[in-house]
């Protein structure tokens, strides 16, 4: 199973465009409203979430966190962010999170000695982390992005490693998604 964490004030693009191809693409992903059933988004969109923390059972294969403010201190602050990760790494699941998110892993140690990215003002909350220039970038069982603008690419990054790079493409093709944006490797 592959949950997607929203709290109130998570950034709606970073959040759906993945959950919408990871979904096109056959993947079992529910969202888990970590502030509640209905989470309300950055720009106002509420949302109904699958599932609430309490309501999780089964192996996590990945944990996805979006973005946006408050929505992502609002992850940071909830000890339930905090058993999910726990149980997504003793599950060998995969983390990702995109935009200001990734500070929530580099806060927690999970990004030393990793290739990491985030929103630029960020970067010093990736504690350990090797910072690069992409956009999206891999680095073992962590998937980082820098935010909105590569919400495309992070969710077909997710969607080759979760479902592999076929399955991937045939996604990007049928939804119009041009060539320029690439399938990170």
């Amino acid at each position: 199973m592959i949950l997607l964490l929203l709290a109130d004030g998570f950034e709606e693009t970073e959040a759906l465009v993945p959950l919408d191809l990871l979904r096109r693409g056959k993947c079992d992903v529910k969202t888990v409203g970590i502030t509640g059933k209905t989470v309300c988004g950055a720009h106002g969109i509420p949302v109904t979430a699958d599932l609430v923390p309490n309501d999780v059972r089964g192996k996590i294969d990945a944990l996805i966190l979006p973005g946006g403010m408050p929505g992502t201190t609002n992850l940071d602050a909830s000890p339930d962010v905090d058993r999910l990760i726990e149980k997504t790494l003793s599950d060998g699941g995969r983390l990702a999170a995109i935009c200001a998110a990734p500070l929530v892993l580099g806060r927690r140690g999970l990004l030393t000695g990793k290739r990491a990215v985030c929103f630029p003002g960020f970067e010093s909350e990736l504690t350990g982390a090797v910072k690069t220039n992409a956009r999206v970038v891999t680095d073992g069982n962590v998937t980082t992005a820098v935010g909105m603008g590569a919400a495309y690419e992070f969710g077909l990054a997710l969607l080759s490693l979760l479902a592999g790079k076929r399955t991937a493409e045939q996604v990007r093709v049928s939804s119009l998604i041009p060539p320029t944006i690439a399938i990170p490797d």
